[in-house]
This record gives structure tokens, sequence and C-alpha cells, in this order.
């Protein structure tokens, strides 16, 4: 029997999903009961935070998929500005129809406009008769956007009349979001950490998965068996203590130290790389640097078209101006904000790396070693500008220490 118990959906169902979301049993089964039946309504907001990588994201896509419940998601660091956010909401709200796979793109300048559209799309959908969850990741980035858009989500089922749930994922708690003037407050749900031991279950993951064939070797050998621990520790304990001062700080990437591990040499000397790569960068900080460079050398409005999901298609000729022929490369780099290079960041790490460190002490260093460019002054009141002082190749060499193909998201090589 399944310690889930509901009955709009079969035994089977709930067993497969107990299965999914290991250690999160009271979290799912208390979102399960303020859900209901599909046909119910539900809560009008649910406020969800706990620290990184505590499941909250997991948790809920595995929920609503499992479940097969209408559900939008959307990143709120990929979609930094409200119109971005609000238009990427309704473009996947038009692909929840199995025949509209590529939603057209739906302009959206305001809440006001968006309300509108939002219940023209839910009838357009045939979606009346059952709750939509709309589940903002990264919540806190609403309140760096208009003073209307974080109240509006939390009021948004009694401003359209629609059977809708607004998500709110974030590591903050809920007294930092809200606003002096009050508003419609949502139920709070709290997830905490896996274990005391590590917080971090994607760290944890991916140093498991790099030295999980080191830790069998006595195994294989003939050395010891599987259940001999004390033995198979002591073969692993000095190899993955150097692991910790290397992979998790990110001081080298997870391929060259696989490499080092077959050539048994010194995580200090790399073999195989690029010239261009010994500037000393954390790894994390290499992504910065990409991301930098692609935010001087590609206009704003071309972000949605390379980095944001579900942007639609858009026609490259479209894209493409007639009137633009010079190279940006020939220009030189262009100043861009600080949020617009987050935004690139996070679109282009995705879950490849998690950030160990602080991104703004990371961004100084690149200022103090002359590979950005603080522009501007402190009294400005839009925030600090940069730009990226490397060269093509430079960068390029860079990328490849990261297997990352930067050519590709590059405007100048469309």
């Amino acid at each position: 029997m399944p310690n889930f118990e509901h009955p709009e959906y079969p035994e089977a169902t709930l067993l497969h999903l107990e299965s999914m979301v290991p250690c999160r049993e009271s979290q799912v089964s208390s979102l399960m009961s303020i859900f209901g039946e599909r046909q119910h309504f539900s809560f009008p907001s649910i406020f969800i935070y706990g620290h990184t990588s505590s499941g909250k994201t997991y948790v809920m896509q595995t929920l609503l998929e499992t479940l097969e419940l209408p559900h939008v998601f959307v990143n709120c660091v990929e979609c930094f500005t409200s119109r971005l956010l609000l238009e990427e909401i309704l473009t996947q709200l038009q692909n929840l129809s199995s025949e509209n796979k590529h939603g057209s793109h739906v302009p959206c300048d305001t809440f006001n406009d968006f309300v509108c559209l939002f219940k023209q799309e839910i009838i357009t959908q045939d979606l009346q008769n059952q709750t939509v969850y709309i589940v903002l990741d990264k919540a806190e980035q609403l309140r760096e956007m208009e003073a209307n858009v974080l109240p509006g989500f939390l009021r948004l089922q009694e401003m359209t009349d629609r059977n809708v749930t607004v998500i709110f994922l974030s590591e903050i708690v809920w007294e930092l979001f809200r606003p002096n003037t009050g508003c419609l407050e949502p139920f709070t749900l709290y997830f905490p950490d896996y274990s005391i031991v590590c917080r971090d279950l994607k760290e944890l993951r991916h140093l498991a998965a790099l030295n999980f064939t080191k830790y069998c070797e006595p195994v294989v050998r003939g050395e010891a068996n599987e259940r001999d621990t004390r033995r198979l520790w002591k073969n692993i304990e000095s190899h993955l203590k150097k692991a910790m001062q290397t992979v998790y700080l990110r001081e080298i990437s997870s391929s060259q130290w696989e490499r080092i591990q077959q050539d048994d040499g010194e995580p200090g000397h790399l073999k195989g790389l690029s010239a261009h790569a010994h500037v000393e960068l954390p790894y994390y900080s290499k992504f910065l640097l990409i991301a930098a460079y692609l935010a001087s050398y590609n206009p704003a409005r071309t972000d949605k078209r390379f980095f944001l999901k579900h942007h639609g298609k858009i026609k490259k000729t479209n894209f493409l101006k007639k009137h633009e022929k010079t190279s940006n490369h020939l220009l030189g780099p262009k100043p861009f904000p600080l949020d617009r290079l987050l935004a690139i960041l996070y679109s282009i790490v995705d879950n490849k790396v998690a950030p160990t460190a602080n991104i703004f002490s990371q961004i100084t260093s690149l200022v103090t070693l002359q590979l950005l460019t603080l522009v501007g002054h402190d009294d400005k009141l839009d925030g600090p500008k940069y730009k990226c002082t490397v060269s093509l190749d430079f960068i390029r060499a860079i990328a490849r220490t990261v297997n990352f193909d930067i050519i590709k998201y590059l405007y100048d090589f469309l």
C-alpha cells in the first residue's frame, strides 16, 4: 500500500510517485491535500521555501508531471523582466494543448494585458473545469520587478475568476517578500535539508559519480568484497580528500579531473590544455567570463532567441535585420547590466555546476584581473555595467576547457 492516499488517482500512480520522491513524503502528502481534486478550487497561492538543493523544484516537477496536472513552469532568473515572465507563461500555456506544441509568440506588456490574455487562453485550452498551476522558480527575483507583479500573482485567481494556483519556489522566507502595503498571504510550506551532513544534494551526487569507479577498484581486483567497507574506505579516503579540494571548489572541471586520474597525475599539472587556459580561474568563473563575453557581443534583443527555453519559432529572416551588416566584433564590446549577466550565466550553466562561491566576489576578481571592465560610476542609480575585454581566441580557449560551444551562441556567427 502506498503512503499517499487520494481518491482521484490509482494506486499504481501513487506508488510510482512515492518511489520518485524519497524523504519528501510529508511535503508531497501536504501538497496533494492542498490540491484536492482536479475540479476543486485550490489555494490562490502557495509559497515553498528551503535551502538550495532541498528538492523544491524536483518535487514540484515530479508531482505535477506524474499526476498529469496542467501546469506552467517558469524560471524567474531566465525571465528576468516582467514582460519576459508574463510572455513565457502565456507561451507555455499555449503548449499545453497536444495539437499546439510550438505556440506562437504572445506579446504582453502589462499585468492587465496578462490577466485578459490568460482568461482567453484558459477558455481556448478548455481548462475551465480543472486547476491550472503556475510555478515560479527562483521567485526571489520577483522582488526586483515592478511593484504590482508579486501582488498580482498572489491575487491572480481573484483577478481572472479562474481556477488557478500560483506556486512560488524560493530559498528565502516569506517575510522578506511581504510588501509594506500588505497583500493576500499565501499558504507557506517549508522543505528542510535532506541531512545535516551535506546540504547540497547536487554536489554530493556529483562527487559520488566521479569517484565511484575508484571506490570499486578493490572489489574489481578481488582484494575485497562489497561489504568490506573498512578496506573500501581506506582505498578511497585520500583520493576523495583530493577531489574535495579541487572538483568541489571548481578549481578544475570534472573532465579534467577524470583525465588526471587516468594519468595518475596531480591536480596542479593539467595536461593537454591550451596555453590560454592557464589563467588561474575557478571553474565557475570561467562560465561567468563566457556569459560576460556573450553579453558584450550579442545585442540584448537576441537573448530570448539564444537563452530562453520554449521561446517558440522565430524565423531567421525576421531575426536578422537587413541593415545590420556590421560585425559586433568589429565594433567592439558593448556594456551590459549585472542582471543581464546573471540571466545569461544561469541559462548556460543550467545543471552542469552549482555555485559554491559568492558570485559578486567572482565578478570583482575578474575586474581586478582586467578580464572585465567596470563602466560608469558608483553613483548611478541603474546599477553597475561591465564590458568583457578578452579576445575571441581567448574566450574560445576558456570555453573549450568547460566543453561549451560558444560559437553557437554568438550573434555574429549565425
